[in-house]
């Protein structure tokens, strides 16, 4: 028995150096996980809103763990699972739950696509002389978001697949969303609520100037290209799930495309039942006041008046 304990003694400390070391690794480069420990985390604890499940998105820039989210935030349209039922959620997450509904073994999980957004410069394009090299490449899981900034000017943007024209935009900015952001800063710039499971990329216009210029859905299959006109009467400003926030000058370039590392989401009750929910939680989706019967008591009452008032007279 001594010898087991010992063992067990052994293996805590073991495990407690790993973390220690996998945490100071963090601590150096700026909180995104190194590409030599993808694949050591086994799942991902979220307490708080949406912005913690954002949060956990840039950290894993590659391949990522199923993530568990526990509603704490004012919102949490991401974070499905109660905080008050954490125990029950945490055993489900390891198959060791309650039977879930439709659901024959396993864990329900909604793999969340995500789009990897690369940003080059004009001078470095190889069509300039450049080396075609990146300034900046990174992950999003909401959108990637292209605006005026500061400027009072409209922002002009070509908007390209692979290399063929889409259309020119003259508009506050542009949103490219995924299904998951579709119910973010997309919707509310006038974009369609998309179920997290179908695999397309939005484009919302902020402000346009055209009304003709509707929010599109495109399949996932498409790359696109969003660059500042050359004649662009002012710069553009780029943002990635609401960070990183960079100027792009005439010429620069964000590319678009789905990425091959999407995010696992465990399921409170199933796919469609946990979209449904936070729809219906979080933005009150199609609630109103139903039309009531008249009360026959009032009914009775109105009579009593009534025959007061005439008996009066």
């Amino acid at each position: 028995m001594d010898e087991l304990a010992n063992a067990d003694i052994l293996e805590d400390t073991l495990h407690r150096a790993v973390v220690l070391k996998n945490a100071e690794k963090l601590r150096k480069v700026d909180g995104i996980i190194p590409q030599e420990d993808w694949g050591t985390t086994d799942i991902i604890v979220c307490l708080g809103g949406d912005g913690v499940i954002l949060h956990a998105s840039k950290l894993f820039q590659g391949p990522v763990p199923p993530l568990l989210g526990f509603h704490f935030g004012s919102l949490g349209f991401l974070t499905s699972h109660p905080s008050d039922e954490m125990a029950s959620s945490l055993l489900q997450s390891i198959g060791r739950g309650k039977p879930v509904v439709n659901i024959q073994g396993g864990v329900p999980i909604t793999l969340r696509m995500r789009l990897e957004c690369t940003l080059v410069k004009a001078k470095d394009k190889i069509g300039s002389g450049g080396t075609g090299e990146f300034t900046k490449k990174i992950t999003v899981l909401n959108e990637l978001l292209v605006d005026r900034g500061p400027s009072p000017y409209l922002s002009q943007i070509e908007a390209y697949d692979r290399g063929e024209l889409i259309t020119t935009i003259q508009a506050d900015g542009v949103i490219v969303a995924t299904a998951t952001g579709s119910t973010a800063y997309s919707v509310s710039a006038g974009g369609s609520m998309v179920h997290p499971n179908v695999p397309a990329i939005l484009m919302t216009p902020i402000c346009p100037h055209t009304l003709s210029f509707r929010p599109v859905i495109f399949p996932d299959s498409v790359e696109i290209e969003l660059r500042v006109a050359q004649d662009a009467r002012c710069s553009a400003w780029v943002s990635f799930d609401g960070r990183d926030r960079c100027e792009l000058e005439s010429g620069d370039s964000v590319f678009v495309r789905m990425s091959q590392y999407p995010i696992p989401t465990i399921n409170y009750a199933d796919q469609t039942g946990d979209f449904i929910n936070s729809l219906r939680r979080c933005l009150r989706w199609n609630e109103r006041d139903m039309q009531h019967a008249f009360d026959a008591s009032q009914k009775e009452a109105l009579r009593k008046i009534s025959e007061a008032e005439s008996n009066n007279k």
